[in-house]
C-alpha cells in the first residue's frame, strides 16, 4: 500500500508541476523515509503532501515545470515567497516548520544521490513557534476514566463501554499513544503478566508496565466482546468486529469530558501527558519515564519537569498567605 501511495504522489506531482525526473526522485525519497528512516505512514503522507504544495507553488511561481536544475538555482527569496503564501492561507508556524523540514530532507536526499545541492533551503530560518506545555488531566479526574457508568447510555452495549474503559485506562495507566494501544494484538496481553511489548514511533518496540487494575479492565472487555479475537489479530475491535478507529477513542474521551467537566484539552493524548506528569510528581525518575514513553532523547521528556514546576507555582500562588 505504501508503494502505491508513493507512486500516486509522484504521478500527481509530475502532472501538476514537475518533470518526470523530479517526480521520480520524490518517490525514491518517500520510499527512503518509509523503509530506511522507518517513519510512520501518516508522517510520510504529511511530507508527501507538503512537497506537493511546495513544488506546486514553485511551478506556478516560475511559470513552468520544476526541474532538478531549477531546484539547485533556488534563492532564499523563492523559499520565503512560498512560506509567505502559505502563511496568507492561514497555515500556522508549526506546519510551516514541518514543511521546511520536509523540503530540507528532500534536498539532503538529492545531494546524497548526486542530484545537486539546494542551498537556499538551508539559508531560510524556520518561523518561531511558541513553546506550549502539555496540559495533563487532573489526578482526581484521571483516576476516574475507567468508570463505565460515566459513559453509560441506552444505545451503547456493555462490551463497548468495557472496551472504551480498557483503552483509556491503558493510555493513562501505561503511558500509551492511541496508535500504540490500538496496535496491540490479542497475544500481547498475557494472563498474569505485568508488562507488555508495544510498537511505538519508528516501529521501535519497548516494554511497558501494566497495572493489575488495567489488566482486569482488559479481561472484562475480552469476556464481554462478542467477536472471536485471534492471537495475531487486534486486541481492540470496533462495533462490527474490525480494527478500532482512533476516532472512536477520541469520541469516547469527548463524552468523558462532558461527564467529568473537563476542558477541551483533555484528549486521549493528554492522558499520556498525565501519566508522565503524575509519575514525575510522585518522585519518578526522569530517565525511567523517558524509557516508558519511548522518547529517543531525554530533552523531549524534560518538558514534563516544566509542567510540574508550573503546577507547583500555581499551588504556591493560590495558597501562600502573603498579602
Amino acid at each position: 500500500m505504501a508503494t502505491n501511495f508513493m507512486s500516486e504522489a509522484a504521478k500527481e506531482v509530475q502532472l501538476r508541476s514537475t518533470t518526470a525526473e523530479v517526480a521520480s526522485e520524490l518517490a525514491r525519497w518517500l520510499a527512503y523515509l518509509s523503509a530506511e528512516r522507518r517513519m510512520s505512514p501518516k508522517t510520510v503522507e504529511a511530507y508527501a503532501r507538503d512537497m506537493r504544495q511546495f513544488l506546486g507553488f514553485l511551478g506556478d511561481h516560475f511559470g513552468r515545470r520544476v526541474t532538478l536544475a531549477m531546484l539547485a538555482r533556488l534563492a532564499p527569496l523563492d523559499v520565503r515567497a512560498f512560506m509567505a503564501a502559505r502563511r496568507a492561507e492561514g497555515i500556522g508556524s508549526r506546519s510551516l516548520t514541518r514543511m521546511l523540514a520536509g523540503a530540507r530532507s528532500f534536498a539532503r536526499f538529492l545531494e546524497r544521490s548526486g542530484k545537486g545541492r539546494v542551498g537556499a533551503l538551508a539559508a531560510v530560518r524556520p518561523p518561531r513557534t511558541a513553546k506550549t506545555l502539555p496540559k495533563p488531566v487532573a489526578l482526581a479526574a484521571a483516576t476516574r476514566i475507567a468508570e463505565t457508568e460515566l459513559r453509560a447510555g441506552a444505545e451503547r452495549a456493555p462490551w463497548i463501554l468495557a472496551r472504551d474503559a480498557a483503552v483509556l485506562a491503558l493510555l493513562y495507566g501505561s503511558g500509551l499513544r492511541i496508535s500504540e494501544a490500538l496496535g496491540l494484538r490479542r497475544k500481547d496481553v498475557v494472563d498474569g503478566g505485568d508488562v507488555m511489548t508495544v510498537i511505538g514511533k519508528g516501529n521501535k518496540t519497548r516494554m511497558v508496565p501494566v497495572l493489575v487494575r488495567v489488566l482486569k479492565l482488559v479481561d472484562e472487555y475480552l469476556s464481554l466482546c462478542p467477536y472471536e479475537l485471534p492471537a495475531d489479530g487486534p486486541l481492540f475491535v470496533g462495533a462490527k468486529g474490525g480494527p478500532l478507529s482512533p476516532r472512536v477513542v477520541q469520541l469516547a474521551m469527548a463524552r468523558l469530558r462532558g461527564a467529568l467537566g473537563l476542558p477541551d484539552s483533555a484528549t486521549p493524548h493528554a492522558l499520556l501527558h498525565s501519566f508522565a506528569t503524575h509519575l514525575l510528581a510522585r518522585g519518578g525518575d526522569l530517565r525511567a519515564i523517558q524509557e516508558l514513553l519511548g522518547h529517543a532523547s531525554l530533552s523531549t521528556t524534560q518538558i514534563y519537569t516544566a509542567v510540574d514546576s508550573e503546577r507547583l507555582l500555581e499551588v504556591y500562588r493560590a495558597s501562600h498567605p502573603r498579602p
